[in-house]
């Protein structure tokens, strides 16, 4: 996986991530660089954290089938590997994204506040995979998805309805496993819904809430993988 390249997307049924335990050779040799950079992060961020996430190593796409196996890392380390252009490519970003898609046809992105790590950015709810996604020895990127739509947007389970696939999409040193949630709402009534959740929030991780109906909509805060992914569904 090369920053170069085209994003690649694979529709798969099945997500087989384990957990496995082991050490990172870059944030074990680079401790006192990853240390001092978050530090400064610290100060430009106040309200980032530290914790353990997990990201993944031998990414697989057999089939229908993705799998890979996981471990775990702290932020800091994560936050410095993605700064300095991802050195290490033994390792990948795995993580989900619910695409919110509203009855109208429109897809629901929501703009990062400017508090978090990624501000600015737009893209559907996800969040990288942390230790409470394990269940018994897997990783659950449904799970995560899950709580991550909930999260964002107030949105449970309930509202909508999860496709039966998910859309991988592989693009330079991250793979998005994007899956299609239809919501039974207009566009412009799901987000005032969502606006209504975020305004009840002391600090919303969503600044805004955008509406994508086509390619006109997108905008360079949008990442490659999200626009790859909208351009397939446009053009089906």
């Amino acid at each position: 996986m090369t920053a170069e390249t085209s994003p690649v997307i694979h529709r798969i049924t099945t997500l087989d991530l384990s957990y496995q335990p082991s050490q990172w050779r870059f944030a074990e040799e680079r401790r006192a660089d990853i240390d001092a950079h978050f530090a400064l992060k610290k100060i430009e961020k106040p309200k980032i954290w530290n914790g353990r996430i997990l990201l993944g190593r031998n990414p697989d796409f057999t089939g229908d089938r993705f799998s890979a196996v996981y471990f775990d890392a702290d932020f800091a380390s994560f936050l410095a590997w993605r700064d300095w252009g991802f050195p290490h490519r033994d390792v990948f970003n795995g993580f989900g994204m619910g695409a919110l898609r509203c009855s109208d046809s429109a897809f629901v992105l929501g703009e990062m506040g400017h508090h978090t790590a990624n501000a600015g950015r737009i893209y559907f709810p996800s969040g990288t995979p942390d230790l409470d996604d394990i269940s018994d020895g897997a990783v659950d990127i449904s799970g995560s998805v899950a709580r991550e739509v909930e999260e964002e947007t107030g949105l449970t389970a309930a509202d909508y309805r999860a496709a039966a696939h998910w859309d991988c999409v592989v693009s330079g040193a991250a793979i998005a496993m994007i899956r299609i949630l239809n919501v039974d709402t207009p566009g412009e009534a799901l987000r005032a819904r969502i606006e209504a959740n975020l305004a009840r929030q002391h600090q919303p991780e969503l600044s805004a809430i955008h509406l994508v109906r086509d390619g006109s909509d997108f905008t360079a805060a949008m990442p490659r993988f999200v626009t790859a992914f909208l351009e397939k569904q446009f053009s089906a």
